[in-house]
């Protein structure tokens, strides 16, 4: 392959060698000019890392949505990071994707080590994004209520559905858009009304096992009080 300039050199070689310090007449490299660009590359590194030193003690706070605010260790390493090197200048938070697929396979056991049965969702409320089960969606729309303060809407956007990881709304729970109608608000009422009459049986029953429990000891007592009296008479 022949060349007939310095620049078409460099496109072929791309950035494989510097060819500053090359003489493309001599075809040999100028080691005094090579020197040189040495010195002023050292130098420019040796400014750059004698910067302002970072007299600030206080640890910065976790960039996520915790409750409860977690100190952390700052990096430094990245000096054209704003987030990393000041967090008070983080326009936007960064949210994980699809982050409750980590929450797969985990399931809820009560007290006697029996499997606790998962809540039925409405069937107007369809997944959205790969391998999004009942159990995902669950999880979302929980972590939604908790953490967020705005209206649970689901995803607006109909392109989310041809490429979730790109039109994906993070503050919405993974399902498609959805509307509560009047029908989902009686049955939660009658759903709440059920549950409320079940625990006021079990606490009414428990009440009366109590009182039952008290007066057989109340009788055991007075059997006994009368017994020591027949003894002493005789």
């Amino acid at each position: 392959v022949k060349f007939r300039s310095k620049p078409q050199l460099a496109r072929y070689l791309g950035n494989q060698m510097d060819l500053s310090s090359f003489d493309f007449r001599t075809g040999k490299m100028l080691m005094s000019k090579l020197n040189k660009n040495r010195q002023r590359l050292r130098y420019d590194n040796n400014n750059q890392n004698k910067g302002k030193p970072d007299l600030n003690t206080s640890l910065p706070v976790r960039q996520t949505a915790s409750i409860f605010k977690q100190p952390v260790t700052k990096v430094t390493n990245h000096p054209s990071n704003k987030v990393k090197t000041d967090p008070q200048k983080a326009v936007e938070q960064p949210r994980q994707l699809f982050w409750e697929k980590k929450l797969g396979g985990l399931n809820a056991y009560d007290i006697a080590e029996e499997l606790v049965k998962t809540m039925d969702l409405p069937k107007g409320l369809q997944g959205v994004g790969p391998g999004c089960t009942d159990k995902t969606l669950l999880s979302a729309i929980a972590s939604a209520l908790h953490t967020s303060a705005a209206p649970i809407t689901g995803q607006l956007s109909a392109a989310v559905e041809k490429n979730p990881g790109v039109w994906l709304n993070t503050t919405q729970p993974l399902c498609k858009a959805f509307i509560v109608t009047d029908e989902d608000i009686r049955k939660q009422e009658e759903l709440v009304y059920s549950v409320r009459k079940r625990l006021e049986e079990a606490l009414m029953a428990d009440m009366l096992a109590h009182v039952e429990e008290n007066a057989s000891d109340g009788e055991a007592l007075k059997d006994e009080g009368n017994s020591s009296e027949d003894m002493e008479s005789v």
